[in-house]
């Protein structure tokens, strides 16, 4: 997927969007939120403060969310958030600043992911077998943070899992990914 958002216009861009969301399991609305100075590439950190993400304000309003880019140093989300930055010409603040509003909208990082997977002909599992590059959504990036956390890495447990997407109780990760562990 990466490799073929580089058949878009907006290359690099678009590679971004889809390194942050597969590294971090952002919600699409959270990333559109994203300000350049919540980022910090040096210690390669994102801190989201709480109330760009899901059900701000509320009684049980989130901590603000301080992100380890690439973990496993196996995503190179920092090199690929350098190269994006340093192809900026603008002077939004937004990551991912839009050329019709101050920043990209929920629904066109989702655009973006949707026209990647169908360059990259991505073809997800699904129970009932392979399934379709219309399978796979911004939102599906967030699923495979689990999934990868869970088999592609040693020593991640769903309380990780929780953690990195922010759930509000263990009861929601196990609920959504308690088949995703090996027995």
């Amino acid at each position: 997927m990466r490799d073929a958002a580089y058949d878009g216009r907006h290359g690099q861009r678009d590679e971004a969007i889809v390194t942050v969301l597969y590294d971090t399991g952002l919600r699409r609305g959270e990333l559109s939120q994203v300000n350049q100075d919540m980022l910090d590439l040096r210690d390669s950190v994102l801190r989201i403060p709480a109330e760009i993400q899901k059900d701000y304000p509320n009684d049980n309003s989130p901590n603000p969310a301080t992100f380890e880019l690439d973990p496993e140093g196996d995503l190179s989300t920092v090199r690929t958030l350098r190269s994006y930055l340093d192809t900026r010409d603008d002077n939004s603040n937004a990551l991912f600043p839009s050329q019709k509003s101050d920043r990209l909208t929920p629904k066109a990082i989702n655009e973006v992911v949707k026209k990647a997977v169908k360059r990259a002909s991505v073809r997800p599992h699904t129970y009932a077998g392979r399934g379709t590059p219309d399978d796979v959504s911004a939102h599906t990036l967030r699923h495979s943070v689990a999934y990868r956390l869970l088999h592609d890495y040693d020593d991640y447990t769903l309380y990780d899992v929780r953690n990195r997407l922010r759930h509000a109780t263990i009861l929601t990760t196990e609920r959504k990914y308690d088949h995703f562990e090996t027995i």
